[in-house]
């Protein structure tokens, strides 16, 4: 059995998407599949207890039976970094840790889906190529792509990775991009060394949250009566003077702008601008008639919350950060997508030799 460490090259393009995406790929073929994070990251607070949100996806989602906590060996908080510093954790227990994990993981089941973070773990000896070699993995990397200067992070993690790199996947790669990687980006790689097994394309069900889903998860009230289901993808924070904040607004789609509900020079310029989804309001203060007007009229709908600018934009990169991988839904989503736009035979090809 050779496990698959997925990690990425940058945040939020979809790591934890495509790991599940091909668990469920593997139990569909047959296949036994398990699941470990050795360092949790994507981490929530609940009655005074850190965890991280992903192993309890994967839990339910491979019908593991098996406590979250298991699956993430070292939770990676900054709490606990702070500790490291200190000399008050040892690297060798924290290796032993995720190796006893792993195997009892492996134990249960032929093929082990490993979700990595090539971010963390130089602190303590548990880099993304350091547990690759301790668990004997292959690894496939995830990469977005904006632009050619993209490729130096793919590269240079390659070149971390090394021989166990089984391939890089693009996710998410915009239509007027596709041709591009396709054509130019992917035979660049191939002639370094560097496999290419699939591109797939921007999905906007997956891009970001809804609206509504923004609103619910912000404990906001929406002022207006307009349809909540666009997708936001990213944030603005207007905290500019208004004929600046034109051209700014302009220049981006598919955002939010959060901002403060005194503001009204920043809510008049979001709504002129085509790329604004929805306005987030903070401070508990309520905009002008005029202002909820046009915000109706321009099918703009616009969310009151009573906290500060700096706590709404927080949260909502919170939910924007979250909200791309936590369903079935979104699951079987880039299950379809990577099957119709990658090789997934040969991204599953280290279980499928357990049959000899």
């Amino acid at each position: 059995m050779k496990p698959l460490l997925v990690t990425a090259t940058e945040e939020s393009i979809g790591k934890t998407a495509v790991a599940l995406a091909l668990a469920r790929l593997a139990r569909e073929r047959g296949r036994s599949v398990g699941y470990l994070k050795p360092k949790g990251t994507r981490l929530e607070s609940t009655a005074g207890k850190t965890f991280d949100t992903d192993p309890a996806l994967a839990a339910d989602l491979l019908e593991l039976g098996v406590d979250p906590a298991d699956l993430e060996p070292v939770v990676y908080s900054p709490t606990f970094v702070d500790q490291v510093l200190k000399g008050r954790e040892d690297p060798a227990d924290l290796a032993e840790r995720v190796r006893r994990a792993f195997e009892a993981q492996a134990a249960d089941h032929e093929f082990v889906v490993v979700e990595g973070d090539m971010g963390t773990g130089g602190v303590v000896g548990l880099t993304d190529p350091e547990v690759a070699d301790m668990l004997d993995a292959d690894v496939l990397l995830v990469a977005g792509y904006d632009g050619p200067r993209d490729v130096d992070a793919i590269v240079d993690a390659a070149d971390r990775v090394g021989d166990r790199l089984a391939g890089v996947v693009f996710n998410g790669v915009a239509d007027a991009e596709y041709d591009y990687v396709e054509n130019t980006v992917v035979p660049f790689l191939e002639g370094r060394g560097v496999p290419v097994v699939g591109v797939v394309p921007r999905a906007t069900d997956l891009a970001g949250v809804s609206v509504e889903t923004l609103a619910d998860e912000l404990g906001a009230e929406v002022l207006t009566d307009v349809p909540t289901d666009g997708v936001v993808e990213r944030f603005v924070v207007g905290a500019m003077g208004g004929d600046t904040a034109l051209r700014y607004f302009r220049r981006t789609k598919d955002a939010a702008v959060i901002t403060g509900g005194d503001r009204s020079d920043i809510h008049v310029a979001a709504l002129e601008a085509a790329g604004v989804r929805c306005l987030v309001l903070t401070g508990g203060v309520r905009p002008s008639g005029s202002v909820l007007g046009t915000a109706e009229e321009n099918g703009v709908p616009v969310l009151l919350v009573q906290t500060d600018t700096l706590g709404a934009v927080e949260r909502a990169e919170t939910v924007l950060r979250s909200g791309r991988t936590r369903s079935a839904r979104t699951v079987d989503r880039m299950s379809g997508l990577l099957s119709e736009h990658a090789d997934v035979e040969a991204l599953l090809a280290g279980d499928s030799s357990a049959d000899g």
